[in-house]
């Protein structure tokens, strides 16, 4: 007797939107996108950059679009090339092959953060040449475009935003799925399950195939189970396991499962530290030991030897726990530091503004260190004040709708 073996499609690509109507949330993004389509020969700029949280619609936006207009779709995922040999390689030849079935294509280059690291040096100033010369549409998608070494490239292209989606968007695409599948659900549960995933519809949908694979019904209890398994300590868990305990065992796992990153976690530890240790000599050590840390951080910036992170972590965790001469019995409320919020506040405002400069740099031939100086903050005060000025300045630096809002601050 044979035996048939049932693949599983993944939902994901299975109701994967195919026309304009089965993207939700996404309207204004689309149409800019479809604008620049449609419009491309008569645009400034051959590239759009598509940016906004995983699991929104950037990728599936660029298909249905190429679909509804007929055009021929080339993909490459940026972080499957790692320089700027194999990027040319790739990239290249779409940019300058016709399309193989004689009408125009969309050239989508995915999930461009993906280019880091000194391996892939070369690899952003070499699609930043590609665009320069295409003679088709390039579509780009990034998480976050406002990083310094994107600078150059986004001069290049028109930025379309793609925002989180809400709940109930994410809950309209799962109880479609749910009716075409016949699963069984309760509403509520289904917008539980919406909820948990954070704005993203991939997710969510990827969960919703895992919970109801084997029963074909979406329960209380398959989700909380869910939320058990999915489950991340907080940072509050991890400072206990830090600041209870000498057990280098326990200590050194403490971070493992923490949303945090490593520079938030200096700064809750560089916070609540002295709450904890009140002995003098305990908390000596234990700042010795996030100090040697935050210096291996910094040649991990300035290097890149990631070999680093394992110090980093012993370091943090076990380094701290064994600075105290014994366990402290009272309670401490940890709290977070005000820095976080504050430093990535500075560092948003801060990426607008070099964009500016950058481009100002560009127009009056300067360094960008002396635009920020000597130039943008009196062109600032003549934007505010001067509306005649203000419109040209938007279409001489071609500055786009968020450096708009920054300027008028």
């Amino acid at each position: 007797m044979i035996k048939h073996t049932v693949f599983m499609i993944p939902f994901t690509k299975k109701y994967q939107p195919v026309d304009c109507d089965n993207v939700i949330g996404q309207d204004k993004a689309l149409n800019d996108l479809k604008y620049f389509i449609e419009y491309f020969k008569k645009s400034k700029k051959n590239a759009a950059l598509a940016y906004g949280p995983s699991g929104v619609g950037k990728t599936c936006s660029v298909y249905v679009l190429a679909d509804e207009l007929g055009l021929e779709i080339v993909e490459v995922n940026a972080s499957d090339f790692r320089n700027k040999n194999q990027i040319n390689l790739k990239i290249g030849a779409a940019v300058n092959q016709q399309s193989l079935f004689s009408k125009g294509k969309v050239i989508l280059v995915d999930e461009i953060d993906g280019l880091s690291g000194t391996k892939d040096r070369g690899g952003i100033q070499a699609i930043t040449k590609l665009v320069e010369k295409s003679t088709f549409p390039m579509i780009l998608t990034a998480t976050n475009p406002w990083g310094n070494k994107f600078n150059a490239l986004r001069r290049k292209c028109n930025l379309v935003e793609f925002g989180p989606l809400d709940y109930l968007s994410i809950f309209k695409i799962l109880k479609k799925i749910c009716d075409k599948e016949k699963i069984k659900y309760d509403e509520d549960v289904l917008k539980g399950l919406a909820r948990r995933a954070g704005g993203d519809a991939r997710a969510a949908v990827n969960d919703l195939q895992t919970l109801t694979g084997r029963t074909n019904e979406l329960t209380k209890g398959s989700l909380d189970e869910l939320a058990e398994r999915n489950k991340e300590d907080t940072i509050i868990n991890a400072l206990i396991k830090i600041f209870k305990t000498t057990d280098v065992k326990v200590a050194k796992t403490a971070f493992d499962n923490v949303r945090e990153n490593l520079d938030e976690q200096l700064l809750w530890l560089d916070e609540n530290l002295p709450k904890e240790y009140t002995k003098p000599a305990d908390l000596a050590r234990a700042y010795d030991k996030l100090s040697k840390a935050d210096v291996f951080n910094r040649r991990i910036r300035r290097w890149q030897h990631w070999r680093f992170l394992v110090y980093i972590n012993l370091l943090i965790t076990a380094g701290i726990a064994v600075s105290k001469d014994k366990k402290y019995t009272g309670m401490v409320e940890y709290k977070p530091t005000g820095r976080i919020l504050k430093l990535w506040w500075a560092k948003q405002k801060s990426m607008k503004k070099k964009a500016i400069a950058a481009k100002i740099a560009e127009k009056i031939h300067c360094s960008q260190k002396e635009a920020l100086k000597s130039t943008l903050p009196y062109l600032q005060i003549a934007f505010i004040k001067n509306k005649s000025f203000r419109d040209s300045l938007i279409k001489e630096l071609d500055l786009s709708k968020e450096e708009v809002e920054w300027l008028k601050k």
